[in-house]
């Protein structure tokens, strides 16, 4: 855990990079899927997912949460442009859960060709293990890293004799210490995913063409909030459990299920919460060059804002994880495990008065007062740190405290959270509703810069010199 008792730790403790990625169907104008390629063949930012109209927002690594949703502002706009100026126009479908669907072979597999064929040949895979039904789910990924800054001030204050070590003894220390880090913070995460879950919660309607061939336009209600998260989603069909006393053993623990053949690789791995290398992913990387960083897997598009999560909701996502890395470790064995993941299939539910969740001291609460709880938990620690920082934060904890409160209003009044209100608006009529809402967006012409920018606006008819890398904001 974090020395948060030392200064300089304190001063960086929110210091970090941060990258977002956005999964989002293309639709046509009566609500079926597009069954057109990929119009961005050769565009980094915006790839494809599961389907050929699944497409994925994927942002550079920016050093904000204003910098990653201005990103994810600027693609989005990008996207509605592009889809806009079809010859038939398309659409961004807003929800996690899909629009109508005639019958399976309409949801089209992402085509690959040539040395990359072994994508196209995965997905068919996916698709005869899990069904194409359940791969049109989307939503969003947070992944972040800690600044080495902050990491190595952490490293330095434990390793006393770290001054005494040659260059090369240094690396390999303080990448040891940087791996442990962050395994001791997937397990944390692993255990609050939940929270995440109940937080961001926004996809409690289905079209009845999910549940029942060719039958359209009737809304289903299944008691969920986010039914990719609950026991209804994305889940394999067996309960990982993963051993986090190091990644040489986290990795074997992955490798273990894809050697029984219960997956076909660390990418069919459904676990809210992976450790990531630099780079592509994969297992060989993580073991031999390290952790880069975290990614959390559980959010649900929000439907209520045209980018698809609230500026809000990342920032907590942010203090969660800086709060779980100053916490003390928690025991993470197999009976831990297999209650982290009920608990995130609990929390997914609509009505979080109506289910529990397992404590990490092995109380149980319902949902929402275990979440009021441990936001109560964090606006405490964060008071505590910037009051003994010895610096003027006034503004930043402000910010923090308010960002806290608009979280736990969802906890003490339902009526705040997202699945409550997807519901109300978009019941006895979901898909029609939900169409009239991407043709609106379709119209959406720009958006505001971070606070810190508030004078100037980033339109998409712009070719000039705001560009997602040129946008930056501290």
């Amino acid at each position: 855990m974090l020395d948060v008792k030392n200064s300089k730790v304190r001063e960086l403790l929110l210091e970090g990079n941060i990258g977002l990625e956005k999964e989002s169907l293309r639709i046509d104008k009566d609500g079926y899927f597009a069954l057109t390629p990929h119009p961005f063949p050769e565009d980094s930012f915006i790839v494809r997912d599961f389907c050929e109209n699944q497409t994925e927002i994927n942002t550079a690594v920016t050093g904000s949460v204003c910098e990653a949703m201005e990103q994810l502002k600027f693609h989005t706009l990008r996207i509605q442009k592009t889809l806009a100026g079809l010859e038939e126009p398309e659409y961004l479908w807003p929800f996690s859960n899909p629009p109508y669907i005639r019958k399976e072979n309409e949801i089209p597999i992402a085509e690959y060709k040539d040395e990359e064929i072994h994508k196209k040949n995965y997905r068919y895979y996916l698709s005869d293990r899990y069904g194409r039904y359940k791969m049109t789910f989307s939503g969003i990924h947070f992944n972040y890293s800690f600044s080495d800054d902050l990491l190595y001030e952490d490293f330095i204050t434990k390793y006393k004799d770290a001054s005494e070590y040659d260059e090369t003894r240094l690396k390999e220390e303080y990448r040891k210490y940087k791996d442990s880090f962050y395994m001791s913070l997937a397990a944390k995460a692993q255990v609050y995913n939940w929270l995440i879950v109940a937080i961001t919660a926004a996809s409690p309607l289905l079209d009845s063409s999910y549940v029942e061939k060719g039958v359209t336009g009737k809304d289903i209600f299944n008691g969920m909030g986010s039914t990719r998260c609950s026991e209804l989603g994305y889940w394999n069909m067996f309960t990982p459990i993963l051993d986090y006393s190091d990644i040489g053993h986290y990795v074997d623990s992955i490798l273990k299920y894809v050697e029984q053949g219960l997956i076909h690789s660390s990418a069919e791995l459904y676990y809210p919460v992976r450790l990531k290398p630099a780079g592509v992913y994969n297992l060989e990387d993580l073991k031999n060059k390290g952790v880069s960083h975290i990614e959390l897997r559980m959010i649900d598009l929000n439907p209520l804002t045209p980018w698809g999560i609230e500026e809000k909701d990342v920032h907590f996502i942010k203090l969660l994880l800086s709060y779980l890395a100053a916490t003390p470790e928690i025991n993470v064995d197999a009976g831990e495990q297999v209650f982290a993941i009920q608990n995130t299939k609990n929390a997914a539910h609509y009505d979080l008065k109506t289910v529990n969740v397992v404590t990490p001291d092995h109380r149980t609460l319902w949902v929402a007062d275990a979440a009021i709880e441990v936001l109560k938990d964090m606006k405490s620690f964060y008071r505590e740190v910037y009051k003994t920082s010895g610096t003027d934060i006034s503004n930043e904890l402000s910010l923090i405290e308010d960002v806290l409160d608009y979280q736990t209003a969802k906890f003490e009044d339902a009526n705040n959270r997202y699945a409550w209100k997807v519901r109300e608006q978009f019941a006895d009529g979901f898909v029609e509703k939900g169409l009239r809402l991407c043709k609106e967006r379709a119209e959406e012409k720009g958006f505001e810069l971070c606070k810190e920018n508030k004078d100037k606006k980033v339109t998409e008819e712009l070719d000039s010199d705001i560009s997602p890398q040129k946008v930056k904001v501290s």
